[in-house]
This record gives structure tokens, sequence and C-alpha cells, in this order.
């Protein structure tokens, strides 16, 4: 091939290669006379045609190439923040005016130095990024730096804008609040069950341009959620929370548990996620004697104030009445939590819903975990719909978790509502301890769930009420919303993902690129992500066997994956935007996560410009929040 240089050399070469110009000489003789004109020469005949060749058969179609990794070159990772001692970032939300909220988690109660307005970090707290609208960070950014002394270690550092603190666990808000912000309280309304540290996901639901409810989750069982109203002073950027109006939520009878993280619906509803403490899938022990009793316990002094424990409870607590997504309807008035059954029962992490307000998009934040789908019979209308679960195909000949992507093919569960779910689960309220006979079960078990997939009549090991007795109970689909990770994993979903954390999606870009409108000035959005965090790559995940099996590299560090929006907010594919970097320790030889990576990413956000910002809860000394271009610099 020709170098441009070259090309041009030749070029002017051929130009100084032209037919030669005769010159002729004059002579002062006479012109002598013209000559006869010679005799036209015969024309010679024509040659013989050549005969055709036979045209060759055509060649077999090759096989289409597997779609490539989109790639992430230039991409950047850049410190945006970190959190005092023992603390993790959560809570990480953006308004539509670039407000960026997010919370210290389970701070060191050990903290004592005081940030620039005299605040100690060891509570749980709740706060903003005070003075800057996110979307309009510049495209080369800077970077907060690791903490090096006693006060950057314990207090929130950030590297735009002031962090302000809204506020922290036990606040009253003046007497507003008498048992103080994070508190739980029985079913009686006095009774303090828990005060938790933990505060997760922030939603704000705005009223004006300069005023809101901020709502935060409580993360512990039994769990909470607190609504706060806030107002934005707009030449400084401070905000205030107006004590008039401020509460915990009611969850009524059975109360909710470990509400984790969450998303706001396009309707403007949060959705809050009840996560851990359940007993996961050995729900066959729930009333088990000799079982755990801690979480049980707990549930059974929200519903009976007086009871020291489970046993001598009124109420003793229907496992499956937890571990749902909670919508919260009329969020600027009453406040009301509805339980959304039809979206299946497992360890909720989060919920994000496309914007034709159907399609929700589920992660399960547990070990051997499944990846799930919920399509609405309604837009806007969450009770009833179909579940799926997702079969992963990983690219052959590839283990790195770097590069790995996985094709999806989603299995239908089934379809439900939740009055006839709700009616499912009250036929389990009246178990007890004294209900469990040991190698029997009153619950759901894995071999209800392969007679299910496999179309049986009967469920051969449940009766009416739970009880295992000789008589048979007709199938009927309970199991794919009571039980759901035994409803995939027997239809076959793969159910090896490992701590599969907030998965989100901008719904701006998201409109954009499906249907083709224009939502974001000066920004041209062709392709739109769903975006997740796994936190911890192990278990399931690097185990050789099944549909996933990375290689344990990076296991402990985690990574951001993305999934590409196609035609009415499909997804079909799976790949690897950034991972943890790993070290190996010279002191112990064990592999450690890079302070200048991901240390267990818990849940992301992505901005209006494609950015994502993600929240860590790894085993750094200061956890960060960080922000990533997959595109690089503009």
């Amino acid at each position: 091939m020709f170098s441009k240089n070259t090309l041009a050399d030749a070029i002017r070469k051929a130009l100084l290669i032209g037919i030669p110009t005769l010159v002729l000489a004059a002579c002062s003789g006479d012109d002598g006379k013209d000559g006869a004109d010679g005799s036209d020469g015969a024309n010679g005949s024509d040659g013989a045609a050549g005969v055709d060749g036979a045209n060759g058969a055509d060649g077999a179609d090759g096989a289409d190439g597997k779609d490539g990794v989109d790639g992430s070159f230039g991409g950047s990772l850049t410190r945006l923040a970190t959190v005092p001692l023992g603390a993790e970032v959560t809570g990480a939300y953006v308004t539509e005016n670039g407000d960026l909220f997010f919370n210290v988690q389970h701070p060191d109660n050990s903290n004592t130095e005081a940030d620039a307005n005299g605040i100690t970090f060891d509570h749980g707290t709740v706060g903003v990024l005070k003075g800057v609208n996110i979307n309009q960070l510049p495209q080369n950014l800077i970077s907060v730096g690791v903490p090096q002394s006693d006060w950057e270690k314990q207090t929130v550092q950030v590297a735009y804008g002031e962090y302000q603190v809204i506020a922290q666990t036990t606040d009253t808000f003046g007497g507003a609040m008498a048992q103080g912000l994070g508190t739980v309280l029985a079913v009686d309304g006095t009774t303090v069950v828990r005060s938790i540290d933990d505060p997760d996901f922030n939603g704000f639901i705005p009223t004006s341009e300069t005023s809101g409810y901020l709502f935060t989750n409580w993360e512990a069982i039994p769990g909470g959620m607190s609504r706060l109203k806030l107002d934005k002073n707009t030449s400084t950027g401070e905000w205030s929370v107006d004590s008039s109006d401020v509460m915990m939520l009611d969850f009524g009878t059975y109360g909710t548990i470990a509400n984790c993280f969450g998303s706001v619906t396009p309707w403007n509803t949060p959705l809050t996620s009840e996560e851990w403490g359940n007993f996961g899938d050995n729900t066959t022990d729930w009333n088990n004697p000799a079982a755990s009793s801690g979480n049980r316990n707990s549930l059974a002094r929200y519903t009976s104030p007086t009871a020291g424990s489970a046993a001598d409870a009124a109420v003793f607590p229907n496992t499956y009445r937890y571990h749902y997504i909670v919508e919260i309807t009329d969020p600027a008035g009453t406040a009301t939590p509805v339980k959304h059954y039809a979206m299946g029962r497992f360890e909720h992490e989060n919920a994000i819903t496309m914007p034709d307000q159907k399609t929700v998009y589920l992660s399960q934040d547990d070990t051997n975990g499944v990846f799930y789908k919920f399509v609405a019979d309604t837009a806007g209308d969450l009770s009833a719909g179909t579940l799926y679960g997702a079969k992963l195909t990983q690219d052959v000949g590839s283990t790195e978790p770097q590069t790995t992507g996985f094709d999806i093919e989603w299995i239908e569960l089934a379809h439900g509502n939740n009055t006839e779910i709700e009616t499912w689960i009250a036929e389990y309220d009246d178990i007890n301890l004294d209900d469990f006979v040991d190698g029997q079960s009153n619950y759901l078990t894995n071999a209800d769930a392969e007679a299910w997939a496999a179309g049986s009549a009967t469920y051969p090991t449940i009766a009416n009420g739970g009880s295992t007795v000789t008589a048979t109970k007709a199938m009927d689909d309970r199991i794919a919303f009571l039980e759901s990770r035994k409803a995939a994993r027997a239809k076959g979903a793969t159910a090896e993902w490992r701590k599969f954390e907030g998965i989100y999606v901008n719904q701006k870009r998201a409109q954009e690129a499906v249907e083709g409108v224009d939502l974001i000035p000066n920004e041209e959005v062709n392709n739109a992500y769903v975006y997740f965090a796994i936190a911890d790559l192990d278990n399931g995940m690097i185990d050789d066997a099944g549909d996933i099996q990375l290689s344990s590299r990076v296991k402990d560090c985690g990574g951001v994956y993305r999934m590409k929006l196609e035609a009415n907010y499909d997804v079909n594919r799976i790949e690897p935007v950034v991972m943890g970097g790993t070290y190996r320790s010279s002191l112990s030889g064990a592999l450690r996560c890079d302070v200048e990576s991901l240390s267990q990413p818990d849940n992301v956000i992505v901005l209006d410009d494609g950015r994502i910002i993600i929240g860590e809860d790894g085993f750094q000394v200061n956890n960060a929040l960080w922000i990533y271009n997959p595109k690089g610099n503009k």
C-alpha cells in the first residue's frame, strides 16, 4: 500500500510522461508533388469468439460473526468524593436540576473529627453536593485525593462543591419527629423496635422548582423509609428541611425488611427494595425452632410489641410477606406503600422502570442470584404482569471479566397480579414454630418448583395452609412469585450471579435512543444502556460450572456491566464496562483492590451526558464515589 507521500510522487511522475511533440523544419525549395494515394488494405478476418466458461456455483454464506463488545477506549475513572471511616457510599440520586444526593452509611462511631460546619460523622448521614450542577461538570475532571490525615479520613471529601449534611440518624427536627430519623416503630405507633444507622436509597420528588420530598431508605430488619420536605435557596444553593413536614412511613400490619436501594418511576413514585434477612433460598427452615431466630424475633416484635421472641408473639411472621418491591403511591400526599407481589419475591437490590412504563429490570443481591425482567400489563401500573428470568450464554473461549460478555434469552416464568398472589400468601399466615416437622416443610420446596416446571397437576409437598399432609394441592403459579429463584432455576434461567447490585438507566437517554425523540439539548444519543454493578465476582460466577465461568483474578473488586437497549426497551446482550483493578500485597501475598480503581461497586447512576456515577462498598480505608466516562473525553 502507498503512503501518502509515495502516492503523490507517483502521480507527479505520471503527469510528466506524455506523447512527444513533432516539430517540422521549413525548406526554401518548392514543395514536391503529391504522390498517388495508396490502395486500401483488405480488412483482416474476425477471429472466432471463445467459448464462455461455465459460471461457478455460489459459495455458502459464512456464519454471522458475534457482535463485538463496544469499546470503552479512553474511558476515565475519577474519584468524585470519599466517605468517612467505616462507611459505604449509598443513595446516589441526581435530580432534574443536577443536584446530587448521596449518603454516608454505617460510619464508625469513633469518628470524632468535625467538618467545616462542625458536624461529626459518627451516625448515618443523608446529604447533598451543594453548589454544583452535576450535569454541567467539565469533561476533564479533577479527582479528590486519597485521604491521608485523620481529618480527611473521618469527614466527607469532595472534588467539587461542598457536601452539605441534610440530616443524621436520630435527628428530631426540633421535636417534629419525636423518636428520631431512622427509627422504626411497632404497629402500636409508640414502641421503638429499631434505630437504624444505615441510610440507603434516596429519591427526590419535586413539587416546585425549589421544593420537593426526599425519600430515604433505612436498611435493617424491620426496615424503614423517611420523607423529608426540602427547600432550596437558589442564591446560596443551601438546602433546608421543613420541620413541619417530616415523617417515617407507616408500612402497615406486617412492616418491611432491609429497605436497600430503589428508584423513581417515570410517573414519579419511589420504589423501595426489600433485600436481605429472610433465609433466602432456605425458606423451608423459616419456622424451624433450631434455626437462627434473630430476624424472626425482630419481625415478631414489630407485629407484637410486647413479645420477647417469635415464640411468644401473637403473630408469627409469615416469610412470604417480605422480599418484594414496594411502591410509594401518592408520594406528596398520603405516601402509601403498596407491595408489588407480581414482581417476584427474592432479595431485591433494585428495580428500574423503562420509559415505556411497563418494562422493569430487577437485580437479586445474593449468592447464586437471578437477573429478572417484569413486563406490566398496563403502562404505569405494576400490580399485574409477566415475570421472566434471564438465561445467559457466555462468549465462547472468553473468561476474562474485562472482556467477556453474555447473550441473554428471556425465559417466561408466569403471569400474575397482586390480588391473586396475596391470597396465596395469606394461606401461610397461621404457620408457627409448632408446625415444624423435621424432614418436611410448611413452605414451597425445590421439589415443588421442579414439579411446576415439568407441568405437574399437583404440588408434591404442600397442601392448604402450607402444611405437609397426605392430601394434594392443585398446581398453580404461586411458586413463580413466592419462590422466584426456585422457579427460575427450575425453568432453566441462570442462577449464578453474586452480589448483583444496583441497576439503572437514564430515562431521557433511553427514550431518545429507542423512540427517536430529542430530550437532551446539545447531546446526540444514538445508543442507550442499562447499567448494573456486580460487587463481588465470586461463587457461582467463577466456579467453572454452569452458564457463568469467569476468571477469579478480580473477583473481590467487582465491576460494572451494561446492556444496550433495543426495540421495545428489550435487552439481549451484557458487556463489561469497567472492572476493579488488583495488585498483590508485598506483605501477605494476597490480591488487593487498587485504591485508584473500583472496590466492590454498589450502585450506579447514569447522567444526561452518558457518564456514570458509581457508589462503592469495598475494602478501602475510605470508600469512594466515582464518576466514569465510558466514551472518553470529548
